[in-house]
Formats: structure tokens, C-alpha cells, sequence
């Protein structure tokens, strides 16, 4: 049996628009404190042998009431080089039931 870890992180809601407006994503930043944890447990995992596809980490996420399963992925452009920075991605459903919008500060709940 795993236990799951459990951290709390505030960020700014950001938007990212593929190339030739290909497609639209917002994204949580999860750095500092919170970052460093992912990024332990990252390591952990690759040693184990568990480790996921581009470095990823699946997690449960909660904003305000809203819960839901995810994955968060490792910046390669904003520090990522060294593993402490990941990006949570936010679906529309979400953004929508928690009356959120781009710039927004956010906090949530990640279990993984």
C-alpha cells in the first residue's frame, strides 16, 4: 500500500496558445516548496522503476470544490533543466465550475 502525499500550492492561472493558434491551455505553475516535493518524488519513482511517459506525475487535483484526476509535467522552460518547476494543466470544466479566469490566483490541493 502507497501512502499518497499531499501538497498545497497558490499560483497564477496562465494560458498557453499552441503555434498558428493550434490550441489553447491554461496552466497552474507549481514552483518553490511545492516543486521541490514533485520533483523528489519524480526521482523516487524513476529509481523504482515507475516512472511515467515525459516525466510526468499523475495526481489529484482539487480547486475550491472542484476535484479531478491528472497529470503534472515537468517545465522544460522555466527551470526544468533542473526538475523544480511543473505545470498542472486546468480544463475548461474546471476553470468553468470555479468561475476562474486567466490571471486569476489559484490555490490547490495536489495528492500523488
Amino acid at each position: 500500500m502507497t501512502l499518497a502525499e499531499r501538497i498545497d500550492h497558490t499560483g497564477r492561472l496562465w494560458r498557453w496558445t499552441g503555434g498558428s493558434g493550434s490550441g489553447t491551455w491554461h496552466f497552474l505553475t507549481i514552483d518553490g516548496a511545492a516543486g521541490e516535493a514533485l520533483s523528489g518524488t519524480a526521482v523516487m519513482r524513476k529509481l523504482e522503476g515507475t516512472a511515467r511517459g515525459f516525466g510526468s506525475l499523475k495526481v489529484k487535483a482539487r480547486i475550491g470544490a472542484t476535484s479531478f484526476a491528472t497529470s503534472v509535467f515537468p517545465s522544460k522552460s522555466d527551470g526544468g533543466s533542473n526538475g523544480q518547476v511543473w505545470l498542472l494543466p486546468v480544463k475548461a470544466s474546471v476553470r468553468r465550475a470555479e468561475g476562474l479566469a486567466e490571471g486569476d490566483e489559484v490555490e490547490v490541493s495536489l495528492e500523488y
